[in-house]
């Protein structure tokens, strides 16, 4: 009897298993909602791109709610907190990982602190798609690691034909913050600048983060000779940055990354700001459709229009959202072979990650004229 019974056990469990893996292929069985995390700065000084990004997520989980959520079940955004610190964000990855209700996360903000946070999903099998990280290394960390936004060396390709194409200046400075980040892609941006025969690096300094008082670097930048400068870093540096250069040499021309790109520039910079030139992947006054409707909506919660970050954190939740659709369960392995496969078309144009899972973006220029960003064309758009 014990070996009758044993042997139904074993034949149970069999079945029970197979009956699994056949189904997670096809259709997940759950039937609560599918969790994403949103890893972000919500409290300290970079609350407020936490925060805005946030909000693009939870936008793009509401259209998707409201045409039934992905595989017959609602979606739902869990926030955490990381205060941008390498620290925090390893102990929230933990506990992401260790919540099996959870799928994928969107986040961290500094590369540095996504690269800390980065190993524990690798390990554990958990999609990271980060819309800010843009240090060289990021993606290959894992294959489970992804990044929704321009590697910074070809978003520095673009600033390079500004510079030698459309403006024709030949004497080039750098300021850029003095962080993980900062220090990078300075180095990367000065590189770019001695590569190009064309082009004279006649400075480079670094500034802390935060700061008020650029008078230092911009007399050392002003001595060298710039014609123009590369801002490196967010808008809270190029605006006060702009206003303090252009009181001492009011024709420097002055040029920003995609992430400096947010109306808080033109509002903190003012005058000062005109001129200003920018690569980027997204523009919020395009004639897209799918692009109004998303800057209204954004608009309407957070006051302003988005930035090129809030962006891709947009479409990075869409893009994730699309591939547990086509894969057809939330199978960890193939969800990610599907993510990595996929061409999605979003708001800040059409995604396909790379083999180390790099987004490929293709760039539009933008100036600051008469207090608003417009499409740049060269010296005819000035």
């Amino acid at each position: 009897m014990r070996k009758i019974l044993s042997v139904l056990l074993i034949t149970v469990v069999i079945v029970s298993l197979l009956g699994g893996c056949s189904s997670s292929n096809k259709k997940d069985s759950g039937n609560g909602p599918i969790k994403i995390a949103v890893a972000f700065p919500m409290t300290g000084d970079n609350a407020e791109y936490g925060k805005s990004f946030l909000l693009a997520a939870q936008i793009k989980v509401d259209e998707w709610n409201a045409n039934g959520g992905v595989l017959g079940r609602n979606i739902e955004l869990v926030n955490y907190d990381d205060k941008n610190s390498g620290e925090e964000a390893a102990s929230i990855a933990q506990k992401i990982v260790s919540n099996p209700e959870i799928i994928g996360v969107l986040g961290h903000f500094s590369s540095g602190v996504s690269m800390v946070a980065a190993p524990t999903y690798e390990e554990n099998k958990v999609i990271e798609i980060s819309n800010t990280a843009s240090h060289p290394d990021y993606s290959s960390i894992g294959k489970y690691i992804f990044r929704n936004n321009s590697v910074i060396s070809s978003e520095f390709k673009v600033i390079e034909d500004i510079i030698t194409n459309d403006l024709s200046l030949t004497k080039v400075g750098i300021v850029a913050i003095k962080t993980d980040w900062g220090t990078t892609a300075g180095a990367i941006a000065a590189d770019m600048i001695k590569n190009n025969p064309g082009l004279e690096l006649v400075a480079q300094e670094e500034v802390l983060e935060g700061s008020d008082d650029y008078s230092l670097a911009i007399a050392k930048l002003q001595e060298a000779g710039a014609e123009v400068v590369i801002s490196v870093g967010m808008y809270s540096l190029i605006a006060p940055l702009a206003k303090q250069y252009k009181a001492v040499d009011p024709d420097i021309q002055v040029i920003g990354l995609s992430n400096a790109y947010a109306q808080q520039l033109i509002e903190l910079g003012g005058e000062a700001v005109e001129g200003i030139i920018f690569p980027v992947s997204f523009y919020a006054d395009s004639d897209e459709e799918a692009v109004k409707q998303f800057v209204t909506a954004y608009v309407e919660e957070f006051g302003s229009e988005p930035s090129a970050l809030a962006a891709q954190a947009y479409d990075s939740i869409g893009i994730l959202l699309e591939a547990v659709k086509q894969n057809g369960s939330l199978d960890k392995e193939t969800l990610r072979d599907t993510l990595n496969s996929i061409t999605y078309q979003g708001i800040t144009g059409e995604t396909k990650f790379d083999e180390i899972g790099d987004a490929t973006k293709e760039y539009t220029k933008l100036i600051v004229k008469d207090g608003k960003f417009v499409r740049y064309n060269g010296k005819a758009a000035q």
